[in-house]
């Protein structure tokens, strides 16, 4: 679980929003009379709005990062060998964008323009290529939501497990990660916005705390763009619900319970063994 709040260093690119702030531009301006110089100093005040946070409350959005991998198969050469995409979804597909502003994606530096920026959903870029590399992907957040970007890392996939196997030009090498992004004390209008969002995880609120109805102001053409539950790879998209890891938590106690009745077995008959052979 991935929690924004633990580190205090601020994004440039951001405003100022958790506390009440004055700021003052200052401009200088001089005048020669005679061989007198006097100064004019010109205060201008700006005030910045104070976003009202929410305490002992936690936010709580789900995602999932990785690589769909496609073999060109004929058509794949010495260099491009495989068309891929590396993306961050919602971790059942939901736009994410009610909470990420943008995403940029650091390729390989061969790569034409390696640092891709994607300032909409689906966060998301597509490439081609033969190489395997780590992709770094930073996330931006809108300003009512968090002024610290995120930054997450992906090995870029292009081959099966089984390197022995055949490779498929039909079913791509998918590899995905599953986190979840924590807010702790969010703003009041983050959670006016995204109250009712399926994106996110909305917390039980403390007794007094209300919240305006929320008021949809999403372009819908975007919010459908974002949402990539029609995505052409969907099909091939991991599933990370709750019911999946319950069955992978229990399999693997099962396992470990198996391996600790192995090594009791395996005890059990050198402690034998050494009874039999203690001298009298």
């Amino acid at each position: 679980m991935v929690d924004t709040s633990l580190s205090k260093k601020k994004d440039p690119d951001q405003p100022e929003i958790s506390l009440p702030t004055l700021k003052s531009q200052r401009t200088k301006m001089g005048k020669s009379e005679d061989s007198e110089k006097k100064e004019y100093l010109i205060v201008v005040y700006f005030m910045i709005p104070v976003q009202k946070k929410i305490k002992d409350v936690e936010i709580s959005v789900p995602i999932v990062y990785g690589n769909a991998a496609f073999w060109l198969g004929k058509k794949a050469s010495e260099y491009q060998s495989h068309k891929w995409t590396v993306y961050v979804r919602g971790a059942t597909n939901e736009d994410l964008s009610v909470v990420v502003k943008r995403a940029v994606f650091q390729l390989h530096s061969s790569f034409n323009n390696p640092t891709r920026v994607v300032e909409s959903a689906p966060f998301e870029l597509s490439e081609s290529g033969w190489g395997e590399f780590e992709i770094a992907i930073t996330l931006f957040f809108h300003n009512d939501v968090c002024e610290k970007p995120l930054n997450l890392y992906h090995h870029l996939k292009l081959y099966p497990e089984d390197e022995s196997g055949p490779m498929s030009t039909k079913k791509p090498v998918v590899v995905e990660s599953y986190d979840e992004v924590v807010f702790t004390e969010p703003s009041e209008s983050f959670l006016a916005r995204v109250q009712n969002h399926p994106a996110v995880t909305f917390p039980r609120l403390p007794a007094g705390v209300t919240l305006p109805p929320p008021v949809s102001t999403e372009d819908e053409s975007k919010k459908k763009r974002g949402d990539t539950k029609d995505h052409p790879l969907s099909q091939w998209f991991l599933n990370f619900s709750e019911a999946d890891e319950l069955l992978q938590l229990a399999a693997a106690r099962q396992q470990v319970q198996a391996h600790i009745a192995k090594l009791r077995r395996q005890i059990s008959l050198t402690d034998g063994q050494n009874q039999q052979f203690k001298p009298l």
